[in-house]
C-alpha cells in the first residue's frame, strides 16, 4: 500500500470491508449488482466525477478503499480504478478500527472524508455541498443524516437540548443495538458519511473504545470524543432517498428500481420514447439516441448503443449490442455482443450472438439463431434457421429450416455463402463448405461439397413412390384381425 498524499488536501476513504451479513450472500455487499454494475461502482463514479470537478488538473483529492471480507474479490474489481489505493483490514473490529488502520494514509491530508461503500445513490451535488460547507464552517467533524420512518439498523442521531444552532449543537450517535427503547424512536439516523479535520481526528481516534454490544470500535464514537474535547461537530440532513444504504436483498431491490427509474427518466428527457417506463430496464452504461422507441419488457445492458429512429419491440434483451439507425426489433429478440447496421430488422423470437452482424437492410426472422455470423446487405434468413460461423454475402435468401452443420464434436468450421445465393428450404450445409455467387441449393439437400458459381446443388435421396400403398395397408390390417 502506498501512503503518499503529496500535494493532496482531501483524502476520501471508502469503507468496503464488511461482509453484509443480512444480504445472506457469499458475494461481498459492495459487489452486489445494481443493473449489472457493482454497488461500489456507483459510489466510485460519483467520487471520480467530484474529483474531476474539483481538481482542475491538480491532484487535490486522493481515494483509498478499505477492504476486508473477501478482500481479494473487491481488490480484483478495483483493478479497473488504478488511481485508487487499497488498504486491508485483516481483522474486522468495526469502522473505528478500520479508520485507525488507515491512519498512515489519511494523516497527511488536511481533511479526510469517510464514506460507507453502500451509498450508490449519493450525488455529486450533495458531495460538493457537504465538503464546501465543512470547509467554510471550519468544523472538526461534519456528518450527514437523514430522517426515515424505518430506522431499524441505523445509528440514531442524538442532539443535546440547548439553545444553540441546530447544526452546531452537541451531537452523539448511538448504534441501533445499543440504543434504549426511547432512543430507537428517534427517526434521524446516521448516513455513514463523515468529514474530519485530520488534526482533530488524530487527537481523538486512539481514545475510541469498544464498550458496546458487539465489542467493536465504532467510528460514530469519535463524534462524542470530539464533543468532549470542545471541537465543533456539524450534522447536515439530506433527503432519505439519496442516502439510504443497502443492507438486505429487499433494500437492494428497492434501490435498483430507483436507479432504473432515474436512468429511464434521463433518456426520456433526451428524446427517447418509452411506452411504459415501469416495464423497461436499462443498464448504467447504455447509450440511446433521440427518437429511439422502447416497448414494454425491453432490457438493455452492458455497453449497448441504439441509434436514432430504432424501435426495440416488446420483451427484447440487448447486451453489449450495437444497433444502427432505424433498426427494427419486432419482439422477443435477444442480441448479445453483436451489431445490427442501419435499416436492418430482426424478430420475432430471434437470437443473435457472439459477434454476429446484420448489414444494412438485412433481416433475421422468427425462430432464427445467428452465432458468429455476418449477414450481408439485403440478405435475409427469414425463419426457422441456424447460421453458425457463417458469412453471407449480399442479396442472399436462406429458406426455412436451413442450418449450418458447423460442429463435429470437437472443432467449429466456417460456411461461406456468396452474393445472390438462394439456399433452398431444409438445406443442411456441412462445414467447411462454400457456396459461390449466384448458386442455388435444392430444398431438402445436404451439401457437403463446395457449390460452383451459378450452379444448382441437389443432395438428397431419390424419391420412391409405392403405388396403392394406402389400400394395401388397409387390406393387410383386415387380414391381421
Amino acid at each position: 500500500m502506498s501512503m503518499s498524499t503529496e500535494n493532496a488536501t482531501l483524502g476520501i476513504l471508502i469503507m468496503a470491508a464488511g461482509k453484509g451479513m443480512r444480504m445472506k450472500s457469499e458475494l461481498p455487499k459492495v459487489l452486489q449488482p445494481i443493473l449489472g454494475r457493482p454497488m461500489l461502482g456507483y459510489l466510485l463514479k460519483t467520487v471520480n466525477t467530484y474529483i474531476a470537478s474539483e481538481s482542475e488538473g491538480a491532484p487535490a483529492v486522493k481515494v483509498a478503499v478499505l477492504v476486508g471480507h473477501a478482500g481479494d474479490r473487491v481488490s480484483g474489481y478495483l483493478e479497473s480504478f488504478p488511481s485508487i489505493e487499497i488498504i486491508r483490514q485483516e481483522e474486522q473490529l468495526g469502522t473505528g478500527h478500520a479508520v485507525r488502520i488507515a491512519r498512515p494514509w489519511w494523516e497527511g491530508f488536511d481533511n479526510v472524508l469517510v464514506l460507507n461503500g453502500d451509498l450508490p445513490l449519493l450525488s455529486v451535488e450533495t458531495l460538493e455541498t457537504f465538503v464546501r460547507e465543512h470547509k467554510e464552517a471550519g468544523a472538526a467533524c461534519s456528518l450527514i443524516t437523514f430522517e426515515t420512518e424505518s430506522p431499524e439498523g441505523y445509528g440514531r442521531i442524538l442532539r443535546a437540548a440547548s439553545g444553540e444552532n441546530e447544526e452546531t449543537c452537541k451531537i452523539s450517535i448511538v448504534e441501533h443495538g445499543d440504543a434504549t427503547p426511547e432512543q430507537r424512536r428517534v427517526r434521524e439516523v446516521n448516513a455513514g458519511c463523515y468529514l474530519f479535520d485530520v488534526k482533530g481526528l488524530a487527537r481523538v481516534i486512539d481514545g475510541l473504545g469498544n464498550d458496546n454490544a458487539q465489542g467493536e470500535y465504532y467510528l460514530p464514537g469519535v463524534v462524542s470524543l470530539m464533543n468532549d474535547a470542545g471541537m465543533t461537530v456539524r450534522a447536515t440532513g439530506v433527503d432519505e432517498g439519496e442516502m439510504s444504504g443497502v443492507n438486505t436483498q429487499a433494500e437492494l431491490a428497492a434501490v435498483t428500481v430507483r436507479v432504473r427509474d432515474a436512468l429511464v427518466r434521463k433518456w426520456m428527457d433526451r428524446g427517447v420514447r418509452v411506452v411504459d417506463p415501469s416495464a423497461v430496464w436499462l443498464g448504467p452504461d447504455v447509450t440511446l439516441d433521440a427518437e429511439v422507441t422502447l416497448m414494454p419488457g425491453v432490457q438493455i445492458w452492458g455497453n449497448s448503443v441504439v441509434g436514432a429512429g430504432s424501435v426495440v419491440g416488446p420483451c427484447c434483451i440487448l447486451t453489449d449490442a450495437r444497433l444502427g439507425r432505424r433498426v427494427e426489433l419486432v419482439a422477443n429478440v435477444i442480441v448479445d455482443n453483436s451489431e445490427l447496421a442501419d435499416d436492418s430488422k430482426a424478430g420475432p423470437f430471434t437470437y443473435i450472438r457472439d459477434r454476429s452482424e446484420l448489414k444494412e437492410h438485412a433481416f433475421a426472422g422468427k425462430f432464427v439463431e445467428l452465432k458468429k455470423t455476418t449477414v450481408g446487405r439485403r440478405s435475409k434468413v427469414p425463419h426457422l434457421s441456424y447460421m453458425g460461423d457463417a458469412t453471407l454475402g449480399e442479396d442472399v435468401n436462406v429458406g426455412a429450416g436451413s442450418i449450418t452443420c458447423n460442429y463435429d464434436g470437437k472443432n467449429k468450421f466456417p460456411t461461406k455463402i456468396g452474393d445472390r445465393v438462394f439456399v433452398g428450404s431444409d438445406t443442411m450445409l456441412v462445414a467447411p463448405v462454400t457456396l459461390y455467387d449466384d448458386s442455388t441449393t435444392g430444398a431438402g439437400s445436404t451439401i457437403t461439397e463446395d457449390v460452383p458459381e451459378g450452379a444448382l446443388a441437389v443432395g438428397r435421396a431419390r424419391q420412391k413412390n409405392i403405388e396403392s400403398w394406402r389400400s394395401g395397408k388397409r387390406q393387410r390390417e383386415k387380414q391381421g384381425e
